[in-house]
């Protein structure tokens, strides 16, 4: 089964072909596409299935998207569903996964509270009335300071408390085990199987 994936991050399209056991992703350069989507709503679902949506009307194949993001109560749940554009609108300019980080710990100082978790919110669209959700969390805190090579965006600052490590400093496959997107697509592969949409 081959899938085209709504996203032109390649690290996202690794990370699915990892996760995705069975299944051909493409990204939509891979597949001959030109794709930009505005992620206009305000809960991941809405720029999860309005990223889905705006694919499948281009390739009109199967199509799976993902809207996650980083959550801290301390900040009133920042960065949320603006995670990937953090600080931009304060500073006038995109701004770089590092600088996003540390702009993010530049507003944590001072703050005991540290919790945060990740969300990530999974669209498998097979027609327009035919898709499957699935919407799964991961628990940690901020660091004090990054640590870490591997991952992206908020991975160097994200601590996982039980292995006292953050994601950046898992390998790949530690962090499938324990990510939010590795448990949401693990949860949508056993969705594509129990449905025989990709054969068991």
């Amino acid at each position: 089964m081959e899938i085209i994936l709504a996203s032109n991050n390649q690290h996202k399209v690794r990370e699915f072909g990892r996760i995705f056991t069975g299944v051909t992703v493409k990204s939509p350069r891979d597949a001959g596409i030109t794709f930009e989507c505005e992620e206009s709503g305000t809960t991941f679902l809405e720029n999860a299935v309005l990223k889905a949506e705006s694919l499948f009307r281009l390739c009109r194949k199967p199509v799976i998207s993902d809207d996650s993001g980083l959550c801290v109560p301390a900040l009133n749940g920042e960065p949320g569903v603006y995670s990937a554009r953090y600080g931009s609108d304060e500073l006038k300019r995109e701004l770089t996964d590092e600088e996003k980080y540390l702009y993010l710990l530049q507003k944590l100082e001072g703050t005991d509270n540290r919790k945060a978790f990740f969300v990530c919110c999974m669209v498998l669209y097979l027609d327009d009335y035919r898709f499957y959700v699935v919407q799964e969390t991961v628990n940690g805190e901020i660091a004090d300071t990054s640590k870490g090579e591997g991952g992206f965006g908020y991975d160097p600052v994200f601590l996982i408390p039980e292995w006292n490590k953050t994601v950046a400093e898992l390998d790949d496959a530690k962090k499938d085990l324990i990510s939010h997107r590795g448990k949401a697509g693990r949860r949508m592969l056993s969705l594509l199987k129990s449905e025989r949409i990709l054969d068991k």
